[in-house]
């Protein structure tokens, strides 16, 4: 059975990447780099008025969202539909796209606001910068310094303006949520996607560390 495409055959990733100075790969990149960045827009699950849908909880809302995102993703697996941005190594596993989305929900829906904000900030703007660090260019030396210095000052813009923490002591989680951050998503882990590692390891510890000090950030 012929897969339905759920994209128009690369039209217009060859026209993005020729607009960048390359070809139907460069714009396949750069369209994943700009849907990664997107996760950041979960963030506005925050701004949701109460009982926004009336009749069920808010959280109902990204659990719907995620579940979509999923049978989007069984559908693929199983042959039935094609998606753009899939790499060759993800063909016949679970996309980092629906890692990524399972990684958000939990943040948002887990933690509170201040840390969800400083994860996800972090994964869906530093993670697309490390890839494009990684590649040969002539910046290539500013990795890992730039990437951790910007994930530990959004941690640190997201800890103040989401959870009003004091100076010193949201700087030394930022540091700790960027040290996690970047360690994690380095290795080429075989059992879960980095989108996941990155976004949950720093949550958890920088959750532990306030759940076991009280009044730490304070």
């Amino acid at each position: 059975m012929t897969p339905h495409r759920l994209h128009g055959g690369g039209r217009f990733r060859t026209w993005l990447g020729t607009r960048l100075g390359g070809d139907e790969v460069t714009g396949d990149r750069a369209l994943r780099r700009i849907l990664h960045a997107a996760g950041a827009v979960v963030l506005i699950y925050y701004l949701f008025p109460p009982n926004l849908l009336v009749v069920i909880p808010n959280f109902v809302l990204p659990l719907l969202t995620v579940s979509a995102l999923l049978v989007l993703e069984a559908l693929r697996l199983r042959g039935t539909i094609e998606i753009p941005t899939i790499r060759p190594y993800e063909q016949h596993r679970l996309a980092s796209y629906a890692y990524f989305a399972v990684a958000l929900v939990l943040a948002v829906l887990l933690f509170p606001p201040p840390i969800a904000a400083a994860v996800v900030l972090g994964t869906s703007l530093i993670d697309p910068l490390i890839g494009e660090l990684r590649r040969p260019n002539p910046y290539r030396a500013a990795y890992p310094w730039v990437p951790f210095a910007l994930y530990a000052g959004l941690a640190y813009v997201a800890f103040i303006g989401f959870g009003s923490w004091a100076p010193v002591p949201a700087l030394a989680l930022a540091v700790v949520a960027a040290a996690l951050a970047l360690l994690v998503e380095r290795p080429k882990w075989t059992l879960v996607d980095d989108d996941l590692a990155m976004t949950l390891i720093p949550a958890v510890a920088v959750y532990a560390i306030v759940w076991l000090s009280p009044g730490f950030v304070h």
